[in-house]
């Protein structure tokens, strides 16, 4: 892995506020450096083949019943929700957890596609999407009359 290389301006009086506000303490706090990386939001991988579009979508920990693929007006939306309690009754306490995951990916397809084919699999945490290409429509050439 290569190391980050990070650029710090420096100010030659430093103040409490400067302190305070640094970039080693504030992300015990809150993350400043949000790159995405850390979302909930699946990787996706999209191959184009001669008969078809493939897309892959990394869902680790879903099952097929939590994800959701929908298309509407050329758009193919891949969601899903799940939702995870649990809970541990002792005579001196009680602990009750909960957890909610989300997402939602969207993709417009292309003119080619034949939707009414489209195709999905879930296996080992990746949903697998196969979305045919429709044979091209060959327009004949017509000459026009002006009037």
């Amino acid at each position: 892995m290569l190391p980050t290389i990070l650029r710090r301006q420096t100010n030659p009086v430093p103040t409490f506020v400067n302190e305070f506000f640094n970039d080693s303490f504030l992300p015990r706090f809150i993350d400043l450096s949000w790159d995405g990386k850390n979302t909930s939001i699946p990787a996706v991988n999209v191959e184009e083949t001669e008969k078809a579009y493939i897309i892959e979508v990394a869902a680790p920990g879903l099952d097929r019943k939590d994800l959701k693929v929908n298309v509407n007006d050329g758009v193919l939306t891949i969601s899903s929700e799940k939702k995870v309690e649990s809970e541990e009754k002792n005579d001196k306490y009680i602990r009750h957890e909960f957890g909610y995951t989300s997402f939602t990916r969207s993709f417009t397809l292309p003119e080619e596609t034949d939707v009414d084919k489209i195709e999905a699999s879930h296996k080992n945490g990746v949903l697998h999407i196969t979305i045919p290409k429709a044979e091209a429509k060959v327009i004949p050439s017509k000459e026009i009359k002006i009037l």
